[in-house]
């Protein structure tokens, strides 16, 4: 692998071990030329998913970008990075056992707004207002009016 300092191609592993969810394998790496350190990553992906937006346009799945969102949406609350990393873990799976290899936004939509909902209900209204382009207060009003029933509801 590269170093992504300085470029050099012979780089080592000096240790390798499963997450906390044994859905990847972490790798500490080492450069010889310039001694920088970092983490490597590797899961297994079973398709390659495509997101299809709701104009038609097409663009791979990021996983980077869904854990991204999440953590907007879950920044200054109680959740640590490795919960959001099991969601979107979980998210990707459920994702790949789907079938399909072109996913509508809607329906990675749903899953996050199904997960924050769960986790933590700051977070899915933050989250909820991006996804659900929330133009003024009273569509806040209104998104906040309908969680109220809904949990009472449940």
């Amino acid at each position: 692998m590269r170093c992504p300092f300085c470029g050099h191609l012979d780089t080592q592993v000096k240790d390798s071990r499963p997450t906390e969810d044994h859905a990847a394998i972490r790798r500490r790496r080492f450069c010889p030329e310039c001694g920088s350190r970092w983490t490597t990553f590797e899961r297994v992906q079973l398709r390659e998913l495509v997101v299809v937006k709701s104009n038609g346009d097409k663009a791979p799945f990021d996983r980077d970008k869904l854990a991204r969102s999440l953590a907007i949406a879950l920044r200054k609350r109680p959740v640590d990075e490795d919960r959001i990393e099991r969601i979107v873990n979980g998210i990707q799976r459920r994702l790949e056992a789907l079938g399909e290899n072109e996913i509508p936004t809607k329906v990675v939509g749903e899953m996050v707004m199904e997960n924050l909902r769960d986790l933590d209900m700051v977070a899915y209204v933050r989250f909820a207002s991006v996804y659900k382009n929330f133009r003024e207060a009273r569509d806040f009003e209104e998104f906040v009016e309908h969680l109220g029933e809904d949990d009472l509801a449940d």
